[in-house]
């Protein structure tokens, strides 16, 4: 794994740089704001990870340790590709995108080009847990944040993406969690949302077999 790369700055481009390692050109892909730190013909460091597909190697570059550690985590998101992930690294500095995947914030991810609500909510719903923000610490004095402000704002966006408005998500996750209070407590988000999904469906069966029993 090429961890950093640390040369001269041979080329900088509008999308790319190419860093010279004694005599050898490697180029890297990375945000505007990281090529806008590099200077030509001056020495250059950045954080890299390599992106290894059948027919290419491409690298990433990344101006500190914290964007790639944002980025590869974007990568476990299903539909979620390198380009992608650098995009939502040229929108949202590293702090905003694990303040967004902490709170369930799926607009913030819909202000990135590519990003619709559908993909913006699984990508909240995937990264629950995953990106935590730094120096998150309650101020002295400040109410403590309970374990369903974490998570429902999640469990609400993902189910928004999937087509339910936001008042008819929350009264279903309340009712389908009301004889599984243990589950809100544990704040998984992927169980609570299967939960819910799992009594919608049920009770939309009920709802038939009454409609037809008036029949």
């Amino acid at each position: 794994m090429i961890s950093f790369l640390r040369g001269t700055v041979a080329h900088v481009g509008l999308s790319t740089a190419v860093i010279d390692l004694n005599g050898a050109g490697m180029s890297v892909q990375a945000t505007p704001q990281t090529l806008s730190k590099l200077r030509t013909g001056e020495e250059g460091k950045l954080f890299t990870s390599l992106i290894v597909r059948e027919d290419s190697l491409t690298l990433f570059g990344f101006a500190n340790d914290d964007e790639r550690e944002v980025f590869d985590v974007l990568l476990s998101v299903s539909g979620v590709g390198p380009r992608l992930a650098l995009a939502v690294l040229a929108v949202h500095d590293p702090e905003a995108i694990r303040v967004a995947a902490h709170t369930g914030d799926s607009k913030t991810f819909t202000k990135v080009p590519g990003i619709g609500p559908k993909v913006a909510g699984r990508i909240v719903l995937e990264l629950a847990g995953k990106l935590v923000p730094h120096g998150r610490a309650t101020p002295a004095g400040a109410p403590a944040v309970s374990a369903e402000e974490l998570w429902k704002p999640q469990v609400v966006a993902a189910m928004t993406s999937l087509g339910w408005s936001e008042k008819d998500a929350t009264g279903s996750i309340d009712k389908a969690l009301a004889d599984a209070p243990e589950l809100a407590g544990e704040g998984n988000v992927a169980e609570i949302l299967r939960t819910t999904l799992r009594w919608l469906g049920q009770d939309g069966a009920r709802a038939g077999n009454r409609v037809g029993s008036r029949g």
